[in-house]
């Protein structure tokens, strides 16, 4: 079992940084990646970003490229999402996923981040 604990969402203007931060704990050993990825009233979810645990590798959707950036501290096992020039579409829940297999495994409870123009 994994535990994963967002934190850090809330209400930004266009243009503004938020940081968000996941917590994991349990078997963090097992995880092999960390991802965000975001929900929007009426949309699927999507996948925003994702880190490897070994190795620090990164990937980003095409829609935040550039603004945001998905860092990890081994040691707190912990992942952020630096989120900076903000705009009203990165309105959303995000939710923290680990991935121990072919699929994420595990979810938080997620974080909502609004963003007005």
């Amino acid at each position: 079992q994994v535990q994963l604990v967002e934190s850090g969402g809330g209400l930004a203007q266009a243009g503004d940084s938020l940081r968000l931060s996941c917590a994991a704990s349990g078997r963090t050993s097992t995880i092999y990646a960390l991802g965000w990825f975001r929900q929007a009233p009426g949309k699927e979810r999507e996948s925003v970003a994702r880190i490897t645990r070994v190795g620090g590798f990164t990937s980003y959707a095409d829609s935040v490229k550039g603004r945001f950036t998905i860092s990890r501290d081994s040691a707190k096992n912990t992942v952020y999402l630096q989120m900076n020039s903000l705009k009203p579409e990165d309105t959303a829940v995000y939710y923290c996923a680990a991935q121990s297999g072919p699929s994420y495994d595990w979810w938080g409870q997620g974080t909502q981040v609004t963003v007005s123009s």
